[in-house]
């Protein structure tokens, strides 16, 4: 096989990886009803259950963006998706509610690794060029996994018939399947390292380092950070409840209307990707997707609009930021600070997943939020535009910068990796 085909094969391999996971992430949302009405759960146990998988990477992402940039991308992806599977299944068994929530912890462990460690992989492999596309393409898979687990109410019925565990297994046993994926990466990436980026020998850490990044990557890093904090506790854990006591929908069609915002992105993520790929304007771009996140709030809270409306805009703005983002960020360092790049990227919004997650549910507790008091859940929806439009004062300062920088910073079609990591303070 050709040499240049093989950064393809490894971004099957990792999109593939992260597919099972992201299944797995959001299963949740599906059996909320579930385990509300058979074991009782109130919306802050619910809360809890999306909360504690981002506790532990409140301190250990960055620990574990570290450690990739010593161990190699490979080896962290293989170990993190063994993680991954025994938190799975521990979660699966469920009872108590303590190894529950301690299943889910070490799987958001495991999962976060996993997820910066394939970003990581992707960037080495495809560090000549294409980086956005193949990023774009590695999320389209990604939203396949979580359309999956939004479709899984009405493809697996009998399943969720069963009870909540059935789904739950069912999420294991995929997350089960990055492993066999994992290792073949593993073993491509140890046979053919002359393929990817090799960047110098990592420094000895020390905490200095984290304040030698541009006011740019703070910029992005807020947005990231926001953006995943408002995104995901309403998608992955509130929405379909929200769907169900609000719009009056049964599971099956909530499922169904929270899956089209993933689907949308499963084509268009590749778009944008070669869009920022081809004509640069990354901060630009995420501007305009960051713009329609508190838009989509304010609809949801005040308006009788029909779900299509919001479902459009957010998936609008779901297929930009992650398209655009990541390889955005990946151009504001050096090659070898990468992983500890995205490791502090990850902590920080590992500790506002778990706070949205938390305060989300609470809202939801302390508003009586339920199917007789709809209007319960309209103070969760107004602290997510509150901080969507944070997210999106962010994203102007960050365009304010870059278009000062010379030769526009990230604005332009191709950024030096000079230009980009080493004149920027």
């Amino acid at each position: 096989m050709p040499d240049k085909h093989i950064k393809w094969i490894m971004l099957a391999l990792a999109a593939f990886t992260i597919m099972g996971s992201y299944y797995t992430y959001d299963s949740i949302a599906p059996v909320a009803g579930l385990l509300r009405d058979e074991r009782g759960f109130s919306q802050s146990q619910i809360g809890m259950l999306n909360a504690v998988f981002n506790l532990p990477n409140i301190a250990l992402a960055l620990i574990g963006g570290i450690l990739i940039d010593r161990i190699g991308a490979a080896k962290a992806i293989l170990i993190a998706t063994i993680i991954c599977t025994i938190g799975a299944s521990l979660t699966a068994v469920g009872e108590p509610f303590g190894l529950m929530l301690f299943g889910r912890l070490l799987f958001g462990l495991g999962n976060e690794t996993l997820y910066i460690a394939l970003l990581v992989g992707i960037a080495q492999w495809f560090h000549l060029g294409g980086g956005a596309l193949a990023i774009a393409l590695f999320f389209s898979m990604a939203r396949v996994g979580s359309y999956s687990a939004d479709k899984s109410t009405s493809w697996f019925a009998d399943v969720y018939a069963a009870g909540w565990q059935a789904p739950l297994w069912l999420a294991a046993a995929l997350t089960a399947t990055g492993v066999f994926t994992a290792l073949i990466y593993y073993l491509v990436d140890r046979k053919l390292p002359h393929l990817r980026a090799v960047g110098q020998k990592p420094e000895r850490f020390m905490l200095k380092q984290l304040t030698g990044f541009s006011r740019s990557f703070w910029y992005i890093l807020w947005l990231n950070v926001l953006f995943a904090s408002v995104f995901f506790p309403f998608r992955s854990t509130f929405s379909i409840q929200y769907f169900m006591d609000v719009k009056d929908m049964n599971l099956a069609d909530a499922g169904t209307a929270n899956s089209y915002v993933f689907a949308a992105a499963i084509f268009a993520t590749p778009v944008f990707g070669l869009i920022a790929d081809r004509i640069g304007r990354r901060a630009s771009l995420l501007g305009f997707a960051a713009a329609l996140m508190p838009l989509t709030f304010f609809i949801l809270a005040t308006t009788d609009y029909g779900l299509w409306v919001t479902t459009l805009l957010m998936g609008i703005s779901f297929s930009v930021i992650p398209a655009v983002i990541w390889p955005s960020t990946a151009m504001l360092v050096e090659k070898h600070r990468v992983g500890t790049a995205f490791g502090l990227i990850n902590m920080i919004q590992s500790l506002g997943l778990a706070a949205a997650n938390f305060c989300a549910g609470y809202l939801n507790d302390v508003n009586q939020a339920g199917p007789e008091n709809p209007q319960g859940y309209d103070a969760m929806l107004l602290m997510f535009a509150g901080m969507s439009l944070i997210a999106f004062l962010s994203t102007l300062l960050l365009i304010i910068r870059e278009r000062r920088q010379p030769g526009r910073g990230i604005e332009a079609r191709f950024i030096g990796q000079s230009d980009a990591a080493m004149q920027r303070h």
